[in-house]
């Protein structure tokens, strides 16, 4: 059974682990923890994971920002998104994406965005399969470093 639940300090190596998966490289642990405790304790960051019999399978992160147009209605920014290879098709995703949708909607956010790498194509269907529309917009990233 799945349990979506907030990601905790206990959780952290767990996390790294995963991310690890995401990224195709090695996270820095020690950043990791020393991030996650500065933003511990700002109801903004919500981190959550996807737990199977305990073992962490999947998470993502969402962002609250405060807008400062229009009816200044908050929005929410979704990253690292990741489900485990061995927990993909079992709805892991699924329940992660409306756990932090539901979030966003009793904050009252106007909407959420995420970004996702153009190759990703089966990725690109679930979040669809979600409601989620693409948008003909261009994104653009500048890495600093």
């Amino acid at each position: 059974m799945i349990s979506i639940e907030p990601i905790k300090y206990e959780h952290l190596s767990d996390l790294c682990r995963l991310y690890e998966e995401l990224i195709n490289k090695e996270t820095n642990y020690t950043k990791l923890v020393k991030v996650y405790e500065s933003i511990q304790d700002n109801s903004d960051y919500i981190i959550l994971g996807a737990f199977n019999e305990g073992e962490l399978v999947g998470s993502l992160m969402g962002i609250i920002c405060q807008d400062i147009v229009g009816e200044c209605k908050p929005f929410m920014v979704i990253e690292n998104v990741i489900v485990s290879a061995r927990a993909r098709r079992q709805g892991v995703g699924e329940k992660l994406m409306l756990e932090i949708e539901n979030i966003a909607k009793e904050r009252g956010c106007y909407y959420v965005l995420f970004v996702s790498g153009g190759q990703r194509t089966e990725a690109h269907a679930f979040y669809e399969k979600l409601g989620f529309k693409e948008e003909k917009v261009e994104g653009y990233r500048k890495h600093l470093y």
